[in-house]
């Protein structure tokens, strides 16, 4: 399995982070190594000074698709979880300077812990999804479907223009503004509408 990541897809983060809004979407991508289940801690790495939290809609791809139109991308993925794409930020503002890749600033181990998956038949609007991150029981990012450049349809048509979509794959849907910084001994805990989808400890 994959994981795909969609950057720049809520006009206030790209705002917070002085980045212009795309024109299509920008994804990347971590590898299975990078997936943190069942509420696992996360251990601060020691490469980096600067990890920051970024909470996610994550869709669970159910079958094999490329060059999916956009009317039938609906039919590619059968649940919805929450997730956070933690970045190195420090690691990922020397890339991004020399004009280098940031793979080692987003795709290093356990970097994308991932909630359980809620059928996509609990959504009666999959369009207006609030979704929330806590950080030591403070609320620090809240977002809503509704805010996306791009849909949850046209994330798979653009993406499965370029790569294979397969059984069990995840895609990150981008993170609203409110992205910040963790230190060891800080609880993250994500939530989908009221319910707590994601619990995480930094160690």
């Amino acid at each position: 399995m994959k994981i795909i990541c969609i950057g720049r897809n809520y006009a206030e983060h790209a705002k917070e982070l002085k980045n212009p809004l795309p024109a299509e979407p920008v994804f990347f991508m971590k590898p299975e190594s990078a997936q943190l289940r069942n509420n696992l801690p996360f251990f601060y790495p020691d490469f980096s000074n600067e990890i920051h939290y970024e909470a996610e809609l994550v869709l669970h791809i159910n079958k094999v698709g490329k060059n999916i139109q956009e009317k039938f991308a609906h039919t590619y993925y059968d649940g919805i979880g929450v997730g956070i794409d933690f970045t190195a930020r420090d690691l990922q503002q020397k890339a991004k300077e020399k004009g280098l890749p940031w793979e080692m600033a987003k795709a290093f181990d356990f970097s994308a812990p991932v909630s359980r998956f809620l059928p996509i038949s609990d959504f009666p609007d999959l369009n207006d999804i609030t979704f929330g991150l806590y950080k030591n029981g403070e609320i620090v990012q809240k977002g809503n479907s509704r805010d996306m450049i791009f849909s949850f349809d046209a994330i798979i048509a653009y993406v499965s223009k370029f790569v294979t979509l397969k059984q069990g794959d995840y895609i990150f849907t981008g993170t609203p503004a409110g992205v910040g910084p963790v230190k060891i001994g800080d609880r993250l805990e994500a939530f989908i509408g009221n319910e707590k989808m994601l619990l995480c400890n930094i160690r």
